[in-house]
């Protein structure tokens, strides 16, 4: 770990709106954190005050802006720092930036490369796996299948876990893409051609379940969530080629139900929903699975399917609908009752979408750099305000805190005042 002044950065600083801001009398700064995939609880729903009614620089405002690596990785907003990762030659970097002005407070770094198919390699070949944040620690996932816990106040290298040495398991042809998820006091990923659960203040893995062959049609896409179902608490995880609901505790597998999809594409986070489950596969079909327990026997039993095929996509949910980005690049709405179709948008989007929402809004960036603040309307499509915000690629997940939004383009990191 090196502490060194940040290289090729450019920061844009609005000193006029900091000084204002501070003169405030008695106010606060904005504390609050995202600390993992999608959010404190990975469904993308966002707490605190109520959000703009439009994009407009009044409102959103670019407080700073670094210049960094490659990455598909989202950016961890903890009370005073902003955690960002990147692909930097052979090697993957970890650095804490100050929550205020963007400057460096530290950054880790370790060998990481390697290169995906020929067939992928317009998707690049750098980190993908967004951290987690907890207990003072950060849980970053390595493109070589590796994990490392870092101090998240010093960048100090606590421990790691190399999956294929430790697992004798082949390197996951497209990288590690799971993003790790933090419960208590461990840490839960689809790593190592499984699912694991790891002490966070050890690195000890406690159990590893759901093995697959690894490589090229092993090791998963998917993120996991946790979730109460049928009176419950579970960890919904979906690999390659099923969905699952898993013990939290113990690993034992509840239920679980095969996810066609092509060349084991699932890929977006599953969707609970009160007694049940949705998901989405790519050149599969989407998919609702209601959840029951009888005595001890659990039950999976598919209550609906329909045509949409999802992408990359994780969806959000509001008042029973649930609102995705499809694999045709448009964005679309369906009732989770019946899976029956409000409505699919006719404009196409980008090839990517990450969505968050707050009461009634919706926020989606895709992977062009568009910006879109979009009511949930289960009659029609209705986008309220839209605005370009990067001229680079915008494949990582938003990060959103009250009054303020990190957006992590493909080699930068803009972040935002948003009020």
């Amino acid at each position: 770990m090196t502490k060194q002044p940040m290289r090729n950065i450019k920061i844009q600083i609005f000193f006029c709106f900091i000084l204002a801001a501070s003169s405030l009398s008695g106010a606060k700064p904005d504390t609050d954190t995202w600390n993992q995939w999608r959010g404190p609880n990975r469904d993308g729903i966002v707490a605190g005050k109520p959000w703009p009614a439009d994009l407009k620089e009044e409102h959103l405002k670019l407080k700073w802006r670094v210049e960094l690596g490659s990455s598909y990785s989202g950016a961890i907003l903890d009370k005073d720092t902003v955690y960002v990762t990147e692909s930097e030659g052979n090697n993957e970097v970890v650095r804490a930036l100050d929550r205020k002005n963007g400057r460096e407070k530290w950054n880790h770094k370790w060998a990481g490369k390697m290169t995906v198919p020929f067939f992928a390699w317009s998707n690049g070949s750098w980190i993908r796996s967004t951290p987690a944040l907890a207990n003072g620690k950060l849980f970053i996932g390595g493109m070589r299948d590796h994990l490392v816990c870092l101090d998240a106040k010093s960048g100090k290298r606590l421990w790691e876990i190399d999956f294929p040495k430790e697992m004798k398991t082949p390197l996951p042809s497209f990288g590690c893409v799971c993003s790790p998820m933090v419960d208590g006091k461990f840490v839960y990923m689809q790593a190592g051609a499984g699912f694991c659960k790891i002490e966070q203040d050890t690195g000890k893995i406690l159990w590893r379940i759901m093995k697959d062959e690894g490589g090229m049609y092993g090791s998963a896409f998917s993120s996991p969530v946790i979730a109460t179902l049928a009176g419950k608490r579970q960890i919904l995880v979906q690999s390659r080629t099923e969905l699952a609901g898993v013990d939290i505790e113990s690993g034992g597998v509840l239920w679980q139900q095969p996810i066609k999809a092509f060349r084991g594409m699932n890929i977006l986070t599953p969707l609970p929903y009160k007694e049940g489950v949705y998901t989405s596969a790519y050149g599969g079909r989407s998919h609702f699975f209601g959840i029951k327990r009888d005595s001890e026997a659990w039950k999976s039993m598919e209550q609906w399917e329909n045509k949409a095929q999802a992408y990359m996509c994780s969806p959000v949910l509001f008042e029973g609908h649930v609102y995705l980005h499809l694999r045709n690049q448009r964005f679309a709405c369906y009732d989770l009752k019946e899976g029956k179709e409000a409505w699919v948008s006719s404009k196409r989007f980008g090839k990517y979408m990450s969505l968050v929402r707050q009461g009634g809004k919706i926020l989606a960036l895709d992977q062009n750099g568009m910006l879109y603040l979009i009511r949930a309307n289960p009659e029609k499509l209705d986008v309220m305000d839209s605005r370009k915000i990067s001229k680079q690629e915008t494949w990582a997940h938003l990060a959103v805190g009250t009054g303020q939004l990190a957006v992590r383009e493909l080699k930068a990191i803009s972040f935002y005042d948003w009020k």
